[in-house]
């Protein structure tokens, strides 16, 4: 009598267990080809996802179909069982979560020339799946603990000192708390998105990822910074793709007085059509500022992206400095000096003295030449150009 009331409840554990298995296999079987009509996301993405809850939930809920019958189970088994459950309904949703953003992203590709739609998308989606994906945990944690006595008579009583309670958390939750709205807020107004180039704390780098509560920016040497939600909400920071990747590049060169500026500027011209980076959009090159020693020579060109750019200013650095010491060495900085000065004595090498035929003549020693050195060389005032 005793190994049959052990041996009659694990049989029907064992059974309900084996047909929720079965009804599993026949759901998955069936799926993909219900689902065909529906898109290849509904296969590839949502069956993968929830093939693994799945294989929890459906044999805990047949479980939980004939516990009531089971006669002469330990009460904790079932206690152990209700939780999995909720376990298993937590994971099922998480997963739905996760496939409805993986579905809308995969329908928006940011790898595109124009991708502001697309980074916008996937933006707003990974904020709110994922704070969605944290309640989705908060509550059925929650729950899992409401099944303990203790815990909710503990409940009981928080809510009864509802006010001093609820200030302890409160202040206790704030960093948390903070960030979590604020994602939601950046989620909605979008000051910043998936692939933006944004300067933060003078490190200029993209967007590699948005979680719940900071950003990751790739720094151009491929370094990462952890910036807080509260941080991109309340800090000033420049988005060089606000609204769009196209962006304007200069490039200054500093030359000579004498540089024929209509050549550099078809020179310039000439290099940029060259150029891949280039977008066709703007080409000018101007006289910003003149110095003392130097003009100074803007370039200002236009690029689809910032990383073009980049590359389209180095670019044009390069060639333009070759051009000016292949056709124009003379206009390159330098100083004038300029000789100025003779041998200017103030004596002559010797003085005679006239002799007389009574008396001898009188001799002295040569006179020597002045010593005053050479001024040599010395600027000429007001051009002191390079």
């Amino acid at each position: 009598m005793q190994w049959d009331a052990v041996l009659i409840p694990v049989g029907q554990i064992s059974l309900a267990v084996l047909a929720g298995l079965l009804v599993h296999w026949v759901v998955f079987a069936l799926l993909p080809r219900v689902s065909s009509g529906l898109g290849r996301d509904v296969d590839q993405i949502f069956v993968r996802r929830l093939r693994g809850p799945s294989l929890l939930v459906f044999p805990l809920l047949a479980v939980q179909v004939v516990l009531p019958a089971v006669a002469a189970l330990p009460p904790v088994v079932g206690h152990l069982l209700t939780l999995a459950v909720y376990a298993a309904l937590t994971w099922v949703l998480v997963a739905v979560l996760g496939g409805l953003e993986e579905s809308v992203k995969r329908r928006h590709d940011v790898d595109v020339a124009d991708n502001l739609e697309a980074r916008r998308v996937h933006t707003q989606v990974s904020v709110v799946t994922r704070s969605a994906m944290v309640v989705v945990v908060i509550v059925g944690a929650a729950a899992a603990l409401m099944t303990f006595e203790r815990v909710r008579a503990l409940g009981t009583a928080m809510l009864a000192s509802a006010g001093l309670a609820g200030l302890a958390i409160g202040l206790a939750a704030r960093p948390v708390l903070e960030n979590l709205f604020a994602g939601l807020q950046i989620a909605l107004t979008q000051p910043i998105r998936l692939d933006d180039v944004v300067i933060i704390d003078g490190e200029w780098g993209r967007v590699e990822e948005i979680t719940v509560t900071y950003v990751v920016v790739r720094i151009w040497d491929q370094r990462r910074l952890i910036v807080p939600f509260s941080k991109v909400i309340s800090d000033a920071f420049q988005n060089w793709t606000r609204h769009s990747a196209e962006i304007l590049g200069t490039v200054f060169v500093h030359t000579d007085y004498t540089v024929p500026v209509d050549a550099v500027r078809q020179e310039l011209q000439r290099i940029v059509e060259e150029a891949e980076q280039w977008d066709g959009r703007v080409c000018v090159l101007q006289v910003t500022d003149l110095k003392p020693t130097t003009m100074e020579l803007r370039a200002l060109v236009s690029a689809k992206d910032s990383g073009s750019a980049w590359d389209l200013r180095v670019h044009i650095r390069e060639r333009l400095i070759d051009f000016l010491q292949r056709e124009f060495p003379e206009s390159l900085p330098r100083t004038r000096v300029a000789l100025s000065g003779t041998d200017d004595r103030k004596g002559q090498d010797a003085a005679e003295l006239p002799a007389t035929p009574s008396s001898p003549p009188l001799s002295s020693p040569p006179t020597p030449p002045d010593a005053s050195p050479d001024p040599g060389p010395h600027p000429i005032p007001g051009d002191t150009r390079r």
